[in-house]
């Protein structure tokens, strides 16, 4: 069970399968097992029998291109995300909070193009649509790496959260077409920037 205030980790979602702990468009990984095919490894075959679509970070200039916008975003490679995200799909995560307050939401993604997400906590929408903004940049002509610039976002909303256990469901609202490696739920200086914040996390 994963703790908040802190990273939700998109990756590690509930157990039960479709309609149960998720919701994706179709059945089958296009990462795990798939675009990563089988072989063995942790990596490659992470979860690769369940719809919810994953992959991780890699180098040879594909998550760790001159396109980032953050130099900082990635700052290691084999980095497990959910991808492949459509409209309608839905992702359960039973967490813990420790401690009951108002905290900001940001994120480590790519998008190709403008999207949104939001979280309901038990059933009950606590953020309303919170956009995440496009990482395209026309001047990579690499097509395929469109899904592969990596952002920290600003603050894109905020929820609040009473201490103790709680169902977090995370929507796709709009467009898809994102990349998500985690969510940061917690407090932030801005003082001191994002990426500073998500360090140490």
């Amino acid at each position: 069970m994963q703790q908040l205030p802190g990273r939700l980790e998109c990756e590690f979602y509930d157990e039960g399968g479709e309609g149960i702990a998720y919701h994706d468009t179709d059945s089958v990984n296009n990462g795990s097992g798939k675009l990563n095919p089988a072989n063995g490894t942790f990596l490659n075959e992470f979860r690769m029998k369940e719809g919810v679509d994953i992959s991780y970070t890699k180098g040879n200039d594909i998550d760790n291109s001159p396109f980032n916008f953050n130099k900082a975003a990635l700052r290691e490679g084999n980095q497990l995300y959910i991808g492949w995200t459509q409209p309608g799909e839905w992702i359960n995560y039973t967490v813990q909070v420790t401690k009951t307050g108002t905290y900001s939401i940001a994120a480590l993604y790519t998008s190709n193009g403008n999207g949104s997400i939001s979280l309901d906590v038990d059933g009950k929408d606590a953020t309303g649509p919170m956009v995440i903004a496009s990482t395209h940049d026309d001047r990579d002509t690499v097509k395929w790496r469109q899904w592969h610039h990596w952002n920290v976002s600003d603050v894109i909303g905020t929820i609040r959260l009473k201490k103790g256990i709680h169902l977090i469901r995370l929507h796709i609202v709009a467009n898809g077409n994102m990349n998500l490696d985690f969510i940061y739920i917690g407090k932030i200086d801005k003082s001191k920037g994002l990426q500073i914040a998500f360090e140490g996390l």
